[in-house]
């Protein structure tokens, strides 16, 4: 079957949609990992005594626990920001994607007909 210009292009910008999906679904895999990370930092330094340290380049610094708390928390807040802004653009892009499949199988299907 032969595949006229307009079914090229539609087929071109679909894979360029799912490859940008897989991204975003890659980026939003790495945020939920720092995200449950922070959350564990939290749940233990909650647990912890007041002498808490932090960790600065390579160096385990003594810390103050309540702007440890604050600082997690503050982590958490915008990785849990970053991951619902992911799922919006994986929601706008999934509805691209089967907008542009539609039509794909009704300009298949209407070139098959015209065979």
């Amino acid at each position: 079957m032969k595949i006229d210009e307009q079914t090229g292009r539609k087929i071109q910008e679909l894979q360029i949609l799912e490859q940008n999906l897989q991204n975003l679904m890659m980026q939003k895999q790495t945020i939920q990992i720092e995200l449950n990370e922070a959350a564990n930092a939290l749940t233990d330094l909650k647990k912890s005594g007041d002498e808490v340290y932090k960790i600065v380049g390579g160096l385990m610094v003594r810390s103050d626990k309540s702007s440890l708390l604050a600082e997690l928390e503050e982590k958490k807040k915008i990785f849990e920001l970053r991951v619902s802004s992911i799922e919006k653009q994986e929601k706008i892009l999934d509805e691209k994607a089967e907008t542009f499949k539609k039509e794909l199988s009704e300009l298949v299907s209407r070139e098959k007909k015209q065979e």
